[in-house]
């Protein structure tokens, strides 16, 4: 931050009658107070005395119970028409349909069931050829109890969850291929419930985007995001790593993102911590330039001493720094570290004070006169940091227990 030099004359006479301007109770301070302020951010309990403490986060009990919820309030078909026609599919009652799957079996249909409920077999029953009056086609690249519970869903849209436990892979491939999304949900939200884990999340990500499934894939590669060193030893990362370096590629690079980005997010945490610091010193500073706070205070006021409880949190710090302040005698170049820090809280108060002609605050108005004077560059700096000052005290919110009337 810019800063005026303590040698010149004009800054010597003004701390010469900053002095008067207190009326000052000795007191003992430690040399370790001044100051602590602006030096490391401090967390400030009257910041969050009055927010309200946030709902608990849902168990995963209530989050499963209101995914069973979401999807059984979707279907109000009654149980009975259910079982009637899980029963159909069952016993193959004037079945004209036979789905050849793999080891040579196959599972007896209606051709109008499965034309109705997907399309995309509509359209590969139309055609197919029939041999006494039975239409044949073929499922295969996946297990025959996978095909059955496909197969049965189109009818009754039941299922066991042991079953989809061991088939929802499966499940998923059919679904997209074979265009029945409502299957394609319940094994979407299945995955993304209770089936992840680090070693299959790989799979299930290939898996995910192969089937166009948006969601799942983010939370896949969220998850590796967050256990890239554990997943990247895992086999499913070693056959993906072969099979499509591509892929491997875009999540080094998406970890390698969120990296950056979480360092940016703390970079301006920080920053805005020192910033709101620049704020309670200002308040802080107006606050013992105008009402007075325990040993120092304004000339024409009767202090109290330590008894009055101070609300302000840099109101300790920045007390030391005045009382140092006023009594430094040191005349090297640019002053101590202790009065160069003060010089630029009170330039800084000044350009942000709106009343400079009746401000308690010491040399408010000869700052305001001597803006007058700086450079373009040193304007700016200072406009900057006086707008991010009150940005950062803007962005506490209605909440923010401090009194919001500064300057």
């Amino acid at each position: 931050m810019a800063s005026p030099d303590i040698d010149s004359p004009w800054l010597c006479a003004a701390n010469e009658s900053f002095g008067g301007c207190f009326n000052m109770q000795i007191e003992e301070i430690k040399s370790a107070n001044v100051l602590n302020v602006l030096e490391a951010p401090t967390s400030s309990m009257s910041d969050t005395c009055n927010i309200p403490k946030p709902p608990p986060y849902p168990n995963k009990t209530s989050k499963e119970a209101n995914n069973c919820k979401r999807i059984l309030g979707t279907c109000s078909v009654p149980q009975e028409i259910k079982d009637t026609w899980d029963r159909l599919f069952k016993e193959a009652y004037g079945a004209d349909v036979y789905i050849i799957t793999d080891r040579k079996s196959y599972v007896p249909a209606h051709c109008n069931v499965l034309s109705i409920s997907s399309p995309m077999l509509g359209n590969i029953l139309q055609q197919s050829k029939v041999k006494d009056g039975i239409r044949y086609i073929k499922i295969l690249g996946v297990p025959c109890e996978a095909v059955y519970m496909f197969i049965r869903f189109l009818y009754s849209s039941c299922y066991e969850e042991d079953e989809m436990k061991k088939f929802v892979l499966h499940l998923m491939v059919l679904s997209h291929a074979y265009s029945v999304p409502s299957l394609k949900r319940i094994c979407t939200d299945f995955l993304e419930q209770d089936y992840l884990t680090r070693e299959n999340v790989i799979d299930v990500l290939q898996l995910a985007r192969s089937c166009n499934a948006p969601r799942l894939s983010f939370i896949c590669v969220r998850m590796v995001v967050k256990d890239l060193k554990t997943i990247s030893s895992t086999e499913g990362w070693k056959v993906m790593k072969r099979a499509n370096p591509a892929l491997e590629q875009e999540l080094v690079e998406s970890v390698v993102e969120a990296d950056s980005r979480k360092q940016e997010r703390m970079r301006k945490i920080e920053e805005r911590k020192v910033y709101l610091q620049l704020y309670e010193a200002m308040e802080a500073l107006l606050h013992i330039c105008r009402d007075g706070c325990r040993t120092i205070g304004p000339s024409d006021k009767m202090l109290k001493g330590s008894q009055v409880a101070c609300n302000f949190p840099a109101c300790k710090g920045l007390e030391s720094l005045v009382r140092h302040f006023s009594n430094c005698k040191t005349r090297v170049p640019r002053g101590c570290v202790h009065c160069k820090r003060m010089w630029q809280l009170l330039e800084l108060h000044s350009r942000m004070c709106n009343d400079p002609d009746y401000c308690k605050v010491p040399l408010c108005r000869h700052f305001k006169e001597k803006v007058q004077h700086q450079t373009k560059k040193d304007e700016a700096k200072w406009k900057l940091l006086v707008s991010k000052v009150i940005a950062a005290k803007n962005a506490l919110g209605p909440f923010s227990a401090r009194p919001v009337d500064l300057l």
